[in-house]
C-alpha cells in the first residue's frame, strides 16, 4: 500500500481541521499559510522530493536533521502554500505531495497553520 492510497484519511483530516478552525472563529475567507512536512532519514531522497514539490508550484524550506527520543536522526522540510480553506484546493495538495513522497520513498507527514481571527495578535503568530 503506498501513501496515496491512504489520501482519504488525509481528506477527512482536512476536513476536520477546517471544521474545528472555523468553529473556533478563525477567519471563512483569510488566506491561510498552510505548511505540509516531508521526512526521510536519507537526505538525498528528501532533497528530490524538495525539488519535486518546487517545480509542482510550492514553497520548500531548507532540510533540517532532527534528533528523535530513540537517538537516531531524521531529516525534514516544510511545503508551504498560501490557501483558503477550501477542501478541494487542500486535497489537490494531498494528491500531489502523496505521489511525489510516493515516487521518492519519503514520508509525508501532515500539515498545520495558524489559525487567524479576532484578538490574535499577528506579530504574535508570526513569531511562532
Amino acid at each position: 500500500m503506498t501513501q496515496f492510497d491512504e489520501r482519504t484519511e488525509w481528506y477527512e483530516f482536512n476536513q476536520e481541521t477546517i471544521d474545528a478552525l472555523l468553529s473556533d472563529g478563525s477567519e471563512a475567507d483569510a488566506t491561510y499559510t498552510i505548511e505540509h512536512h516531508m521526512a526521510c532519514k536519507d537526505f538525498d531522497l528528501l532533497e528530490k522530493a524538495a525539488v519535486d514539490s518546487f517545480k509542482a508550484g510550492f514553497e520548500v524550506t531548507d532540510a533540517e536533521e532532527v534528533y528523535l527520543d530513540d537517538g537516531g536522526t531524521v531529516f525534514c522540510f516544510d511545503i508551504i502554500a498560501e490557501r483558503q480553506l477550501e477542501r478541494e484546493a487542500l486535497d489537490k495538495d494531498i494528491d500531489t505531495l502523496l505521489q511525489i513522497a510516493d515516487k521518492h520513498n519519503v514520508h509525508y507527514d501532515g500539515w498545520g497553520t495558524y489559525f487567524i481571527g479576532d484578538g490574535v495578535d499577528d506579530s504574535d503568530a508570526e513569531e511562532e
